[in-house]
C-alpha cells in the first residue's frame, strides 16, 4: 500500500507576518501612508483585524501615532514607505522622543542586494533615524522579523517611553515561511520579550521627602504629562488631599485634578513657583516650560524633590532630592508614608490662603474680559463661547487640541480640563502641524469622547488636508479655526519696513484676508460653518457638537487682535 504523501505546508510571505506578530503583541491600531514596499503589510494588517488609519502626509500620521501612544499607554505605530517616506515620519519620532511618549515608526527600505548600487529610494534609514530612535531594528531574513517585532514594541515603552524605529527591507517582506514555523518563531519572541526592572526609591528616600514637604513653609506639586500618561490622578488626588498641598499643572498635566479645584494654582502660577520653599515635581522636566526651575522666575532657595521614570534626568537636574520611578508607584509610596503621620495645612494655612486670594484675583479680572463681547472677535470673546460650549458637555469631557501661538496661550488660560489626558497640544517641542493628527488620535483612541480642536489659522494650514481623512472615517471632529489671516495676525509691518524691490508681496506673516478654510471641509462632505458673531458661533458649536461629525468652524478674527507667543518674544 503507497504511503500517504505529506501535504505541503501553507507559506507566508514577511508581510503577514509581521501583521500576525503585530497582532499578537497586541497591536490594534496603525496610522500611515502606504506605497511601495508596504501597501501589502498594511492590507495584511488589516485583514487580520488592526485598524489602519491611512494619512495624506506622514508627519500628521507621526503625530497622530505619537499621541495615540500617549492617550493609550501602548506605543502608537507609524508605517510610511522608504527613503522619503521614513524622513518625512521623523516628524513623528522626534516629536514622540521629545514628549516621552510610545511610539514605533516602521518604514520599509530598499532591497538588500542592490545596497549601495542606487535602489529605489535607498536610504540607510536606521542611520537617520539614530537621534530620535531609543532602540532601532532591522531583520536580515524573514526569520528575525517576530524577535525584532517585538523589541521595538516592548522598548518603546520601557522606561521614559519614546521612539523606537523597525526597518523592513524589500527582500525580506517577500521572502516566506511555513506557517507552523511562523508561529514558533512568534512564540520564542514572545517569551523572550525585553523587558527592564522597574526602579522604586528606597524607604529613607521616600521619608526625606516626606519630611521636606512636612517642614516647608510655602510647598507646591508640580504635575506634569509624565503623570498624566502614568495614570497617576488618584494619586495625585489623594496626596493633594493628605497635605493640603497648592498644585500647579503643566499644560497637558491639566485635569488630573479639575482645573477648578480649590488648590489649584494655575491662575496664580507667578506667585506659585516665585514664592513657593519646596517643589515636588511629577512627571515633568525642568526645562523651558518651567523655566528650568531658576531664578528669578523661581524662589532662588527653592529645594525641588523630582519624581521621574528617567535617572539621567534627575541627574542632569541635580535637584535636592531625586524619587526614580514611575510617578504613579512613587506617589502611591510617598502617600502611604504620610497616612501613618498625617498632616495638612488647611484652608487658612498662609501660605495656601495667599494662593486662594491670587487665583481668586486673577480670574476675577480675566472674567470681566471675558464678559465683553467684542466684535470683530477678538481672542477672548470666542474663547469664552467655546468654553461654556465644552462645559456643557458634561462627561465624558470632549478631548481639546489646541495649536497656535495666541490661539494655544489663551485657551490654556480660558479653556477648562475636568478630566486627565483631554488636553493636547504643542508640548515640549512646541511643535505646530499636530493638530489634524492629534484629533485623529484622540478619535481613535477615546471613541467615546468628542474631539474639539482650537486651532490658529497657521497651526491649521500644517495639516488642513486631514480633514478629508476625518470624513473618510466619519470621526467625531469638530476643528474650530481662530482665523486672524497669518502667522500672529496679518501683516504687522510698520512703514519703514515696507521697503525694498518686493515691497508689493504680503508680509511674511500674512495669509488670505478671510481665506475660507470652512469651505475646504464642505469639499469633502463635512459641514463647514463661518462664524463672525457670538450668535453665529453659539449656533454652530451647538450644531457640531450635538452632531458629532466632522466639522471646520472657521472663525473670522480681527486681524490685529495677536501678539507674538508670549514668554518667547525675546527669541524673536
Amino acid at each position: 500500500m503507497a504511503q500517504p504523501q505529506p501535504q505541503p505546508q501553507t507559506q507566508i510571505d514577511g508581510n503577514t507576518l509581521v501583521a500576525k506578530t503585530l497582532i499578537r503583541a497586541g497591536v490594534t491600531h496603525m496610522f500611515g501612508v502606504v506605497g511601495i514596499p508596504v501597501t501589502s503589510l498594511a492590507t495584511r494588517s488589516v485583514s487580520l483585524g488592526i485598524r489602519f488609519i491611512a494619512f495624506h502626509n506622514e508627519q500628521s500620521a507621526g503625530y497622530a501615532a505619537s499621541a495615540y501612544g500617549y492617550l493609550t499607554g501602548k506605543p502608537g505605530i507609524l508605517l510610511t514607505v522608504s527613503g522619503p517616506g521614513c524622513v518625512h515620519g521623523l516628524a513623528g519620532l522626534s516629536n514622540a522622543a521629545a514628549n516621552g511618549w510610545p511610539t514605533v515608526l516602521i518604514s520599509g527600505s530598499s532591497d538588500q542586494s542592490y545596497s549601495g548600487r542606487g535602489d529605489f529610494q535607498e536610504l540607510d534609514q536606521v542611520s537617520v533615524v539614530k537621534p530620535f530612535s531609543k532602540f532601532s531594528a532591522k531583520p536580515g531574513k524573514i526569520s528575525e522579523i517576530p524577535g525584532r517585532v517585538f523589541d521595538v514594541l516592548s522598548r518603546a515603552g520601557s522606561g521614559r517611553p519614546g521612539g523606537t524605529y523597525l526597518d523592513l527591507p524589500t527582500d525580506v517582506l517577500h521572502q516566506t515561511i511555513s506557517e507552523s514555523d511562523a508561529e514558533e518563531l512568534i512564540k520564542s519572541a514572545e517569551e523572550s520579550l525585553y523587558s527592564e526592572e522597574a526602579r522604586v526609591p528606597d524607604v529613607a528616600a521616600l521619608e526625606k521627602a516626606v519630611a521636606a514637604i512636612r517642614a516647608a513653609e510655602r510647598p507646591l506639586l508640580v504635575v506634569g504629562k509624565g503623570a498624566a500618561y502614568a495614570r497617576a490622578e488618584a494619586e495625585v488626588k489623594k496626596l493633594v488631599e493628605l497635605t493640603g498641598i497648592p498644585f500647579l499643572p503643566t499644560p497637558m498635566g491639566k485635569g488630573l485634578l479639575p482645573d477648578n479645584h480649590e488648590l489649584a494654582a494655575t491662575a496664580a502660577r507667578s506667585l506659585a513657583i516665585g514664592k513657593c520653599d519646596v517643589a515636588v515635581v511629577v512627571g515633568a522636566r525642568l526645562n523651558w516650560l518651567l523655566h528650568f526651575g531658576e531664578p528669578p522666575k523661581w524662589n532662588k532657595d527653592v529645594k525641588f524633590i523630582l519624581i521621574d521614570i528617567c535617572e539621567e534626568e534627575i541627574e542632569l537636574r541635580k535637584p535636592y532630592l531625586g524619587l526614580i520611578g514611575d510617578a504613579k508607584k512613587v506617589l502611591g509610596m510617598i502617600n502611604e508614608v504620610i497616612k501613618d503621620d498625617p498632616f495638612c495645612l488647611g484652608r487658612d494655612n498662609p501660605w495656601v490662603k495667599s494662593i486662594s486670594s491670587k487665583v481668586k484675583d486673577n480670574v476675577g479680572k480675566m472674567e470681566l474680559g471675558l464678559g465683553k463681547e467684542v466684535v470683530p472677535f477678538n481672542f477672548m470673546t470666542p474663547m469664552k463661547i467655546i468654553r461654556d460650549a465644552i462645559l456643557g458637555v458634561g462627561s465624558p469631557a470632549p478631548v481639546l487640541v489646541s495649536e497656535g501661538a495666541n490661539t494655544m496661550d489663551v485657551g490654556r488660560a480660558v479653556l477648562p480640563q475636568m478630566e486627565p489626558r483631554t488636553r493636547l497640544d504643542a508640548g515640549t517641542w512646541g511643535t505646530m502641524g499636530v493638530g489634524l493628527g492629534y484629533c485623529i488620535a484622540a478619535a481613535v483612541a477615546c471613541p467615546e469622547r468628542l474631539v474639539v480642536a482650537v486651532e490658529g489659522d497657521s497651526g491649521f494650514g500644517f495639516s488642513a488636508m486631514e480633514v478629508e481623512t476625518l470624513v473618510r472615517y466619519q470621526l467625531p471632529v469638530v476643528i474650530i479655526v481662530f482665523n486672524n489671516g497669518g502667522v500672529y495676525g496679518g501683516d504687522r509691518r510698520t512703514p519703514e519696513e515696507i521697503t525694498g524691490p518686493h515691497k508689493g508681496d504680503p508680509a511674511p506673516t500674512s495669509f488670505v484676508h478671510e481665506a475660507k478654510y470652512h469651505v475646504m471641509m464642505e469639499a469633502f462632505g463635512g459641514k463647514g460653518y463661518l462664524v463672525k458673531t457670538p450668535a453665529e458661533l453659539k449656533s454652530a458649536l451647538d450644531e457640531s457638537f450635538s452632531a458629532r461629525k466632522p466639522a471646520v468652524i472657521n472663525v473670522i478674527l480681527d486681524p490685529y487682535a495677536g501678539s507674538e507667543s508670549g514668554r518667547l518674544e525675546h527669541k524673536n
